[in-house]
């Protein structure tokens, strides 16, 4: 089960899984506010306690036990708070440049103003102005270099094709300032669990580091010459990481 980050949608996963859909079933559902999803802008209903709820409202009604998590940045932080809420439902938890929050009351309460401000930005200069400001930030301004120009040219099509209301929603009900710190939590988890980054990216390789310290079960996974998004910048070493990964959980005892 793949989880997207912010501005993607299901279809971000469709390169970087060349190969893999003939030999495991793939759920990829877009998350509330992007893609497809219906117009529900009350971030009140894009919570991640009310996104993770859906995720298992999901694997409910197509009848899946125990699938692989995988998350990408919010999806990371989406699919850790599942694995955390609902661990007898996943085999395994995989993390890809995700967070469990910020540990205290007054960077959260920060985080929640920003993220506030940028949802009025998107709201009141649409889609196409955010995403201009959005592709040249730290995290992404690397991928001129990283990234295949077509790859680039397909994340910028998807980002362009969310609504400005399911955008700012999702950054209202479910940012990161908005979300529980799960950082106390970590050592709570049983299953396995890779935690990815890209060497490129500072910040989110030293909270992949110190995440790594707290979680029993893990797997820590450096891509090099790659950045924030992993399965952008560096699609064969995510796959191979990745089905690497899923491998060795499906083994007996593993």
């Amino acid at each position: 089960m793949l989880l997207h980050g912010f501005t993607g949608s299901a279809d971000v996963w469709t390169l970087p899984l060349t190969g893999i859909g003939s030999t495991m079933t793939v759920i990829a559902p877009d998350l509330l506010g992007h893609g497809r999803t219906l117009a529900n802008d009350d971030p009140a209903r894009l919570t991640i306690q009310h996104a993770a709820a859906d995720l298992i409202a999901v694997l409910d009604q197509m009848h899946i036990d125990r699938p692989v998590l995988h998350g990408y940045s919010m999806g990371g932080r989406l699919a850790l708070y599942t694995a955390l809420h609902y661990p007898e439902r996943f085999t395994a938890l995989s993390l890809e440049s995700a967070s469990p929050g910020l540990a205290s009351p007054q960077e959260r309460s920060a985080r929640m103003a920003a993220d506030d401000a940028l949802a009025e930005r998107i709201t009141a200069h649409g889609v196409e102005a955010f995403v201009d400001y959005w592709e040249q930030t730290p995290l992404f301004r690397h991928q001129v270099d990283t990234a295949p120009e077509p790859v680039r040219l397909r994340q910028r099509v998807i980002r362009l094709s969310q609504r400005p209301a399911g955008l700012a929603a999702s950054l209202r009900g479910m940012g990161t300032g908005s979300q529980p710190s799960l950082w106390e939590q970590l050592d709570r988890l049983r299953m396995p669990v890779q935690i990815m980054s890209g060497q490129l990216d500072a910040k989110f390789e030293a909270i992949a580091d110190e995440m790594a310290h707290r979680i029993p079960r893990r797997r820590r996974v450096s891509v090099p010459y790659a950045g924030h998004a992993v399965h952008v910048e560096a699609p064969d070493s995510w796959r191979a990481a990745l089905i690497e990964f899923i491998d060795f959980v499906s083994r007996p005892n593993a």
